[in-house]
């Protein structure tokens, strides 16, 4: 059955009327929340800490940022934009506390929901709306009068009219101008965690590193080698991003074309596939999201180790060596 699709004349802003929007996390997402419903002439209060960068960028923006707890007794519709493994413990001691019937809170993103982080009392509606871009974007995209794609979706117990008021928050940000895509939090959550696992972040990166790895474990140069597997990752996924995989492989030679029809099996291979399987069957029920509580909860000792080695590692080497040669990126370290 096709996707439910919601545009900007299904969206009322004035379901937004008369509410106080807070916006708990001035980061990425955070900042075009807020500026975007201010915008759209939304009474919005942003939460952050005092010292930090994002509190600034708050204050810059023409805020004047609140407390946890203080923006959350304020408001009628609650925004969650923390990171995700801080969500629950600032739900616990600082959100629900303060939450009454008749509030909302909105999520983007249903990890923290879905794995059940959030005790939500009765009364409080549950949301999510989830643009499918990252913060700058959703931004700059509403500056100049379009919109980035957005998910929508109820949460258990939340009634089927708290979706006009979903919609005119999707509105009052820009998703309704590109698309409002109705979901569930199970879909948006477990496809989510899949597609940075298996693709976009854990199979990209491993198999980035592996080609590099190849390359110059034969003998050829790491520079040829980072130029080939890490490099040029930026003009095929540009071209899939355009027209898809067939305008990819129209623009591409011949040769690079018979190759991919012919060798790319070979390395995504029924192994893969069984494996690609058994990760989406441990996001299905639950047990990463518990391997990942836990990691934070003993204040993620692996992470960190695993995060030091991978920045170290001799593709990252060789990378910042080479992009000084190139004057048209706009070269980020980290």
């Amino acid at each position: 059955m096709p996707a439910t699709i919601y545009y900007d004349k299904d969206a009322d802003l004035a379901q937004l009327r008369g509410k106080k929007i807070a916006i708990l996390g001035y980061g990425s997402q955070g900042h075009a929340h807020a500026q975007n419903l201010r915008d759209s002439g939304c009474d919005v209060i942003v939460a952050e800490l005092p010292g930090t960068a994002n509190y600034q960028l708050a204050v810059s923006h023409g805020f004047q940022p609140l407390g946890t707890e203080q923006a959350v007794k304020q408001a009628d519709i609650i925004t969650i934009l923390l990171p995700d493994e801080l969500q629950a413990d600032v739900f616990r001691g600082q959100i629900r506390p303060n939450l009454a019937a008749g509030k909302t809170i909105v999520c983007s993103h249903g990890f923290n929901v879905h794995y059940g982080q959030f005790d939500i009392p009765e009364g409080v509606w549950v949301l999510l709306v989830a643009p499918k871009g990252p913060g700058h974007l959703l931004r700059s995209e509403f500056m100049r009068g379009a919109g980035v794609p957005c998910l929508i979706a109820l949460g258990e117990g939340t009634p089927r009219e708290a979706l006009k008021l979903g919609l005119a928050y999707a509105k009052g940000i820009g998703g309704t101008r590109a698309g409002v895509i109705e979901t569930t939090f199970a879909e948006e959550t477990e496809t989510d965690l899949f597609g940075e696992q298996v693709v976009l972040c854990g199979g990209l990166s491993a198999l980035i590193k592996a080609g590099y790895e190849t390359l110059v474990e034969a003998g050829y140069q790491p520079e040829m080698a980072y130029f080939e597997c890490v490099h040029e990752v930026k003009l095929i996924v540009d071209l899939i991003y355009q027209g898809g995989l067939n305008y990819m492989r129209y623009s591409v030679s011949n040769t690079a074309e018979y190759g991919d029809y012919t060798r790319g099996p070979r390395i995504i291979t029924e192994q893969t596939r069984a494996e690609m399987k058994r990760v989406l069957a441990e996001i299905q029920d639950g047990s990463f999201a518990r391997e990942w509580i836990l990691e934070n909860k003993a204040n993620a000792p692996a992470f960190k180790a695993m995060r030091r080695k991978e920045r170290s590692h001799p593709i990252e080497v060789i990378g910042r060596q080479l992009r000084k040669l190139m004057s048209w990126i706009e070269a980020k370290e980290v």
